[in-house]
């Protein structure tokens, strides 16, 4: 496939490789792009950005709309490259490309929603007679720098929005996976998107990011990734409006007055979802000393059912990682726990890019696989004694975007809700659940700002105040 640069698609003579996780075989080439490229990008939707700011917030919504019904057209093939570049199971890039036409849509709608509010100056002194308001306007140019874990919805949930509100948009995929969000682009401008107004630069993150956070046409960056790239953007960008959404260490507390089959069913599916390369999983599964062998006697058996294998096959229950040395760092950090104490209950096994779904028990909140980021097919089950205990090490991390406690006792739940430090808290489910239409975000190292359509148009328009004298 070609980028999308400067109002055309291109090809260049270097390009990269996209490799099927599962089998290694090439799915597709697409050009390297540079800072040359970022630059040529950036003179086009200067231009995008006033077309789409005059834009009247109907036309934009007709466009999103538009989207949403080629998308939705074209949801077999495009979960097919989903599964092809990034390794999850068929019907998870299925439900990923009707959650990516959801965002569209609603985003589509928030776009005539964009008001701003009467401010009562005669409040003030002297303000007597003056009417004051306030209106939202575009950012200009929004970047979007996105993930491999959801190469279609979370590129959506940054180009909806950012469309919405009448921005131009910027999109920088994910190495592993462009070519999901190279499609959308075309469904984009077959649904009558300017052509200045997006672009889609393949290349590598290291020279594109930089050009891009540095450049000051860039009004706002939205980033999904990693805490220490996150941190690098923030320390290039400058005076720019920034959304990040980085790292977490989900923690799920496990009560003794719990559902265990329901705690047990849905730690699984939060677990071991995409390979347990979500923000989201369930990570730390905190476990009251009281029912901890009823717990993990009700978990095994759920995650041994977690067939693994070819992803196009419907039979397969969950993929290979994006990477084999994603899978080489998951095996060794389960090596690692076990060295310090962990035992496994089930799964541990490594072959390729494909590492089986694993249950450890008794880990250390100090091990690295329950104090640091794993994102993959693993979870850390740890007993504690005290409610106090359960709060402290859902808290024991500096991260903070999800978090779970399955109790019967609404006392427990509401303290739970108060005292647990993480952006997004689910009272009897698992970590793993995100209705794209919510505000969504992280606390401590787990980011900065809200994605969600209408949360992420505040995000991506400057608000300005008027005086009536």
């Amino acid at each position: 496939m070609k980028m999308f640069v400067a109002a055309e698609w291109q090809d260049r003579p270097a390009t990269i490789n996209v490799t099927n996780p599962y089998n290694g075989e090439i799915v597709d080439t697409v050009p390297r792009g540079t800072a040359a490229d970022v630059d040529a990008a950036l003179a086009t939707l200067t231009e995008g950005a006033r077309l789409m700011r005059a834009m009247p917030s109907a036309d934009r919504c007709r466009i999103l709309q538009a989207a949403v019904r080629l998308l939705k057209h074209r949801v077999d093939e495009i979960a097919r490259t989903i599964t092809l570049e990034e390794g999850k199971i068929l019907a998870e890039s299925t439900l990923e490309v009707s959650r990516a036409a959801e965002t569209l849509e609603v985003s589509a709608e928030e776009a005539k929603r964009i008001t701003g509010e009467m401010i009562p100056l005669d409040a003030a002194p002297g303000g007597a007679g003056k009417l004051g308001f306030t209106l939202r306007v575009p950012c200009g140019i929004v970047a979007a720098i996105c993930p491999f874990n959801f190469p279609l919805n979370l590129v959506a949930h940054k180009v909806g929005p950012a469309l919405a509100a009448g921005n131009a948009v910027l999109i920088k995929p994910a190495g592993n996976t462009p070519l999901t969000a190279l499609k959308l682009v075309e469904v984009l401008l077959e649904a009558g998107l300017p052509p200045q107004a997006a672009a889609c630069i393949t290349g590598s993150g290291g020279e594109l990011g930089t050009a891009i956070c540095t450049d000051p046409r860039v009004r706002k960056i939205s980033f999904t990734g990693s805490h220490a790239v996150g941190e690098s953007i923030c320390r290039m960008a400058g005076v720019k409006r920034i959304t990040m959404e980085l790292g977490s260490n989900s923690p799920v507390i496990i009560m003794d007055d719990a559902d265990l089959d329901k705690a047990a069913a849905l730690v699984a599916t939060s677990g071991f979802a995409n390979a347990g390369q979500v923000c989201i999983s369930a990570q730390r599964i905190l476990t009251s000393r009281a029912r901890y062998g009823d717990f993990l006697d009700a978990l095994k058996p759920k995650v041994e059912l977690l067939t693994t294998g070819d992803p196009l096959d419907p039979g397969t229950k969950m993929g290979p990682m994006v990477r084999e040395s994603d899978a080489e760092r998951v095996a060794l950090w389960i090596q690692e726990a076990v060295a310090g104490g962990a035992r496994i209950v089930t799964g541990g096994q490594r072959s390729g890019s494909m590492h089986a779904p694993t249950i450890l028990c008794d880990v250390s909140p100090r091990q690295r696989i329950s104090c640091e980021e794993l994102f993959g097919p693993a979870v850390a089950v740890t007993p504690f004694t005290s409610f106090d205990e359960a709060i402290a090490l859902a808290n024991g991390t500096n991260y903070g975007l999800a978090a779970s406690i399955f109790t019967q006792d609404i006392d427990r739940a509401l303290r739970f809700a108060r005292e647990v430090d993480a952006g997004n808290l689910h009272i009897n489910w698992g970590t793993q659940w995100r209705a794209d239409l919510m505000p969504y975000g992280g606390l401590k190292d787990s980011g900065l700002g809200k994605e969600g359509p209408r949360y992420a148009i505040r995000e991506m328009t400057e608000e300005k105040m008027v005086v009536i004298h």
